[in-house]
């Protein structure tokens, strides 16, 4: 069976955890940051994890992550 290609934007975007989940930056942090409040992109800091329902998905298009 061939290799699967992974999907070159999502290896960018996703890492997958020791136990399987999706984590991601947040976005709306590059740029037009002087009208969003300090206390909002201090939020836009920390990192995410994809819901549930988007993380069958990504999943497919990292395999090998």
């Amino acid at each position: 069976m061939p290799k699967v290609k992974t999907h070159s934007g999502a290896k960018k975007r996703f890492n997958l955890t020791k136990n399987g989940k999706v984590k991601l930056a947040h976005a709306n942090r590059r740029h037009i940051l002087n009208k969003k409040t300090t206390k909002r992109l201090r939020g836009l800091r920390k990192g995410a994890y994809a819901d549930q329902s988007n993380a069958k998905v990504i999943k497919v298009l990292i395999p090998y992550k």
